[in-house]
């Protein structure tokens, strides 16, 4: 977890970086920024506040971590902080480099040196690399004459980042601590940041396992299931519940315990398991069978599961609790039909 109340801005540097493929072209800065107490707050705000959730991931090459050009100038810099300069410009050319899909946008490209970073409990440096692309208009309304004047003028929103990372000086062999916000692309062009420019994979840490095997159970139930054995829609709903609070119910995760328990019937449990070593043979992903549980993860997981059925366009059923008081039925004319059975009604 990331305390963020004490984070200070030490050192900051802006580039601007354009498109390659659109041949443009980048600008290296030659100095620092200095900065008044007011700026250096309303700044941290800016680039701080998008940082809000507990995942994080390290810095990571598939041949040698020293192979990671963001991990080795970023290393230079905590190793030695004047080489700050140097380094903010080899990061932007190494950015420039990545900058090739069609619908990347040029921006501002800040590095920024960060003193007092709270995270794990360990008090470290960090360095957060940001990337602004988009402007708003603004309306700059003042006093003229016996009236006012308005003018519009392009900025930065400082309460929109576009893309950002902070990189912790924790961990270093397994390639930092590292967190990253994305707000502007969400198709093919949004690699180039974490995977082309950052290189970055999750942290094997409680809040990935517990990510990663509550999505493999989502995916068993909803879409591997229905192919193996006769399942409703109100039996998978129960079992994405009992997935959860199992989950929200326990301090720690067991694998062969979870089975049983959510899982339940033998021919289910044989089903999850070889599902499993399926899932993790084709994304190239080894699910840990022990780990503790993180609470966060728990309820970022459990909001994109649904339990509702939804019946044509005239009624919703909510199911949060045991699919045996809901009964499943065809009338002779074809009609489908469920029967809810309650004790009260309120």
């Amino acid at each position: 977890m990331l305390y963020k109340e004490y984070i200070k801005i030490y050192n900051l540097i802006v580039h601007q970086v354009g498109n390659k493929l659109n041949q443009d072209n980048y600008f290296l800065s030659k100095e620092n920024i200095e900065l008044n107490t007011d700026l250096k707050q309303l700044l941290t705000k800016y680039f701080i506040s998008p940082f809000k959730s507990d995942e994080y991931y390290i810095l990571n090459h598939e041949i040698d971590l020293s192979m990671n050009e963001v991990y080795m100038c970023v290393g230079n810099i905590f190793q030695n902080p004047d080489s700050f300069l140097l380094e903010s410009q080899n990061l932007t050319k190494h950015l420039y480099e990545q900058s090739t899909h069609p619908k990347i946008k040029g921006g501002e490209f800040y590095i920024v040196y960060f003193k007092d970073s709270i995270i794990d409990g360990d008090t470290v440096d960090a360095v957060g690399l940001f990337k602004s692309e988009n402007k708003d208009t603004f309306l700059k309304v003042y006093p003229k004459g016996e009236g006012f004047e308005i003018e519009s003028e392009k900025g930065i929103n400082i309460n929109k980042l576009d893309k950002g990372c902070l990189i912790f000086n924790k961990d270093k062999e397994n390639g930092y601590v590292v967190a990253v916000v994305d707000n502007t692309n969400k198709g093919t062009e949004a690699k180039y940041w974490t995977e082309d420019f950052l290189h970055v994979k999750p942290r094997n840490d409680a809040y990935t396992n517990t990510k990663d095997v509550l999505s493999m159970a989502k995916k068993f139930i909803l879409q591997e299931l229905p192919q193996q054995i006769e399942v409703s829609k109100a039996d998978q709903i129960e079992l994405l519940n009992k997935s959860v609070e199992y989950f929200k119910k326990n301090e720690s995760f067991k694998m062969e315990t979870f089975a049983l328990e959510v899982m339940g019937q033998k021919e289910v449990i044989e089903s999850f398991n070889n599902y499993k070593s399926d899932y993790e043979f084709a994304r190239e992903l080894a699910l840990i069978d022990k780990f503790d549980i993180s609470e966060s993860a728990v309820k970022k997981q459990a909001r994109s599961i649904k339990s509702v059925i939804k019946l044509d366009k005239n009624f919703h059923i909510y199911v949060h609790g045991d699919s045996k008081h809901l009964e499943q039925g065809v009338e002779e004319d074809g009609r489908k039909y469920y029967k809810i059975y309650y004790s009260e009604e309120s």
